[in-house]
């Protein structure tokens, strides 16, 4: 039983998510919205700041192109248009940052504020904008004024959600990119979920069998010297009055839907080309919601042209093309943060931890929470040599009196140029100048791929530390400095590639340096059939850009061939036949036909598949058969944590289903004797037919995966948009469409929110789409015009050339001209 001071520790840690939330995040709770908050489309509008007229077009999706004279016009324009089309997300991303939701939402944000005020990004954010160029903070304070002139001119027109909040919104200064930037690459700290998760089911399970739970690649080594860390640790005494901090993750998490580990890029070399010229690809994940994180922007003005996916509240691309240079990228899966175990004690007001047999004062800085509607609120944050104490994220007298806490440790990011870089990369104009700038991103860990015509190029970004011990998997004893950090790996040891003789290079979130390698990347790595479909499909034939989009909507899984494989396995076809038969005789012919229906499954996850659903059942079914009796019940934080951990990476239901055989977890314990593998394998087979039978009919011919796999866009509020429409494919399918395994439902929860191709043998390389709408606001024609098309695998062009911009953009045009 988990003791109670854990019980309520986050089983999904929530950072990503709530950014990707928020990114998604819409103006929408109330529907009855005016359009007087949206920019015209058309007209003359006066606005000061401007030095001469710039010109808007918007493409039938709503998707600008911003024609200035000069960059500076350019990016002040970028601010309104980002603004017009995305307050609301960007006031209410800058306010989670800062720890601020509880003056727009009230005390039931409270929470979640103490919790970020804790991480304290706003350091983060401010050694970030110190360490910029003179030129790129005077980018940042041209943006900043183009949405204040947005802010300025609909002060008393704002989106709904916004005007009747009764909050007065604050300027937007340049230093809020820098933390929007903060908090996008704080949520992509993959593995702070693990760890905690880890404690909870260390204490259901202990240090022998916590190995056995959590991600191991097949055919690689448990973490058991990794778990010994935590042996003769009473957790549960120790850490007592944490439970509070769990509520404020979970606060965060309930702003999304959890997970946001996933994308994929590829860039095929000029000779596996149709047209002998490169290609790149790039589909970037989020949970699905409304809108799309990603806001597609073009901009030509005499000394930059550039078209891509950004993030409002930055003036950057994150993926995108130039004319000359081409670039997408996917998370790297980077391990780039540790959870310290603190040895604590209170003398009077002070707090003391121990650090190699000494105790060490903590150091404290005074927070004040202002929340709406009631008095504002001051309290302490404690920090160890190690960074903020999650205990601090408690906000009760009592939060600092246990015997243990958690430290975070994150990177020092003095000096760091990432948003230099991000820009140098935008502006490359080959790829020799795409692969320097690319080496430069330290403050966010990515597989940065980048082209040109004739060359493709793969580049790890981020700052990863050098461990003295341990695999920072787990949480280290902080009051040991054998597991301290000790500086950061070498940037030329990251891993790179560039115009490999396979012709091709593709990231799909999959293990991309072996054990052994010159440096740790991570521990936590994505199932890697995606990555395995994608060597297949990129390696077969000539490529062009209609195999580029077949391979983004490629909804064909490996594992199923992995499952067949070991079904067969001459250690497993006979036990597995005699585990059926002592079966009671009604599960016998379900497991049978199950298994034979599996081994003629061809893998193809298609919507309207009966095998598929099938297949899928079983999956969640043998979930349930190998761990539950264990980790159950379903309510309790114990089997919340590994249901979290088994949608964060690679599942140990996946390396228990392809090996594991020794695995404690096979023995069911409800029962007398002792279960092996094919015992369990064959239960869940039969479980599987009887889950289909009550969810589809007795009819299994006419059973269909899209009958249980759905998409369903929501808003911020829950209010269903679109949907359902019947989906296809699996968190192990290129064209992405995860569920959480063993939940109560199979709707869809992860998708490529944007997918962007660029074929250097068209005239016009670049299209993109968006899988919502460029607006966040429920009265623009374009809040969800983007759906049909991303399901039927429509793209739209973004022309380089003018004399092709009237094709796509039009002839209308909003011009903005300086105003006094």
């Amino acid at each position: 039983m988990a003791s109670p001071a854990l019980t309520h520790f986050l089983p999904r840690f929530g950072v990503a998510a709530a950014v990707v939330s928020l990114l998604g995040l819409t103006g929408c709770q109330i529907n009855n919205h005016s359009t007087e908050s949206l920019v015209p489309a058309s007209g003359v509008l006066p606005l000061k700041g401007l030095a001469q007229n710039v010109s808007v077009r918007r493409n039938s999706q709503g998707m600008p192109l911003i024609e200035s004279s000069s960059f500076h016009d350019a990016l002040f324009t970028l601010g309104y248009v980002h603004a017009g089309d995305r307050i609301s997300q960007m006031v209410r991303l800058r306010l989670l940052a800062q720890g601020r939701m509880a003056e727009l939402d009230g005390a039931d944000a409270l929470e979640t504020d103490r919790l970020m005020r804790t991480v304290n990004l706003k350091k983060t954010a401010d050694e970030l904008y110190k360490s910029a160029s003179p030129r790129l903070k005077k980018f940042f304070e041209v943006y900043a004024r183009g949405v204040n002139a947005y802010l300025f001119r609909y002060r008393d027109k704002l989106p709904a959600d916004l005007a009747q909040a009764s909050y007065k919104i604050e300027y937007w200064k340049p230093e809020d990119s820098a933390l929007i930037f903060s908090l996008l690459n704080f949520g992509m700290s993959v593995n702070l979920q693990e760890e905690l998760n880890s404690l909870v089911l260390a204490q259901k399970v202990g240090t022998d069998k916590l190995p056995w739970l959590m991600p191991t690649y097949p055919n690689e080594a448990l973490p058991t010297a990794e778990a010994d860390k935590l042996k003769g640790l009473a957790l549960g005494s120790q850490l007592q009055g944490l439970s509070s901090v769990a509520q404020a993750l979970e606060q965060v998490t309930q702003l999304s839907l959890p997970g946001v580990t996933a994308s994929s890029d590829w860039a095929i070399g000029p000779q596996r080309s149709r047209n002998g010229k490169s290609l790149l690809a790039n589909d970037i994940h989020q949970p699905i919601g409304v809108p799309s994180a990603w806001s597609y922007v073009q901009i030509r003005a005499p000394k930059y042209q550039a078209a891509g996916a950004s993030i409002a509240g930055l003036p950057t691309l994150f993926a995108g093309f130039n004319g000359k240079v081409a670039w997408g990228m996917s998370m790297a899966m980077g391990d780039n943060q540790d959870v310290f175990l603190e040895k604590l004690k209170r003398q009077g007001n002070s707090l003391y931890y121990l650090a190699d047999g000494k105790w060490l004062p903590a150091t404290v800085r005074n927070e004040t929470f202002f929340v709406k509607g009631q008095r504002p609120i001051r309290e302490a944050i404690y920090e160890t040599r190690h960074g903020p104490l999650l205990n601090s994220a408690l906000g009760t007298p009592n939060a600092l009196n246990s015997s243990l806490g958690l430290a975070l440790q994150t990177p020092d990011l003095k000096g760091d140029k990432t948003l230099d870089a991000f820009f140098d990369l935008s502006r490359a104009q080959n790829s020799e100048k795409a692969s320097d700038a690319s080496r430069e991103i330290r403050a966010v860990a990515l597989n940065l791929l980048y082209a040109d015509a004739n060359h493709i190029g793969w580049q790890v970004t981020g700052l990863y530390p050098n461990r003295r011990e341990g695999l920072g998997l787990f949480p280290s004893p902080g009051w040991d400095s054998r597991y301290d950090w000790e500086g950061y790996a070498d940037p030329m040891l990251h891993p790179y590639d560039q115009d490999p003789a396979q012709g091709w290079l593709g990231t799909a979130n999959q293990r991309t340096a072996a054990y052994g390698y010159g440096m740790q990347l991570s521990n936590s790595w994505l199932a890697p059939e995606r990555s395995e479909r994608l060597a297949q499909l990129a390696s077969s034939g000539k490529q062009d850009a209609r195999s580029m989009i077949a391979m983004q909507y490629d909804q064909t899984t490996l594992f199923a061939a992995k499952l067949k494989t070991m079904f067969s396995a001459p250690g497993m076809a006979q036990p597995l036949k005699q585990a059926i038969a002592a079966l009671p005789v009604a599960d016998q012919a379900k497991a049978r036909e199950a298994l034979g229906r599996l081994m003629a499954f061809d893998g193809k996850l298609s919507p309207t598949s009966a095998d598929a659903s099938l297949y899928e059942l079983f999956l969640q079914e043998s979930t349930r058969q190998i761990f539950l009796d264990e980790l159950g019940p379903e309510t309790s934080a114990n089997w919340k944590a590994f249901i979290a951990n088994s949608n964060l990476s690679y599942s140990a239901l996946a390396d228990h289903l392809l090996g594991r055989e020794d695995s404690p977890f096979w023995d069911d314990t409800r029962t007398p004797q002792k279960e092996d593998k094919p015992a369990i394998l064959a239960r869940s087979l039969a479980s599987a037919i009887s889950a289909g039978d009550s969810l589809m009919g007795l009819d299994h011919k006419a059973w269909q995966w899209g009958k249980l796999h759905h998409y369903l866009w929501r808003n911020a509020s829950g209010q269903t948009v679109r949907g359902p429409v019947m989906a296809g494919g699996d968190h192990t399918t290129l064209n992405t469409a995860a569920y959480n395994v063993a939940g109560s439902s199979f709707d869809v929860t992860l998708i490529p929110a944007m997918r962007m191709i660029v074929d250097f043998g068209q005239v016009e390389p670049m299209m993109g789409q968006n899988s919502t709408g460029q607006s966040s606001n429920p009265s623009s024609p374009h809040y969800t015009d983007g759906i049909d098309p991303w399901l039927k695998g429509q793209y739209i062009s973004f022309p380089m050339q003018p004399q092709n911009f009237d094709k796509t953009y039009g002839t209308t045009r909003l011009t903005l001209m300086p105003g006094k």
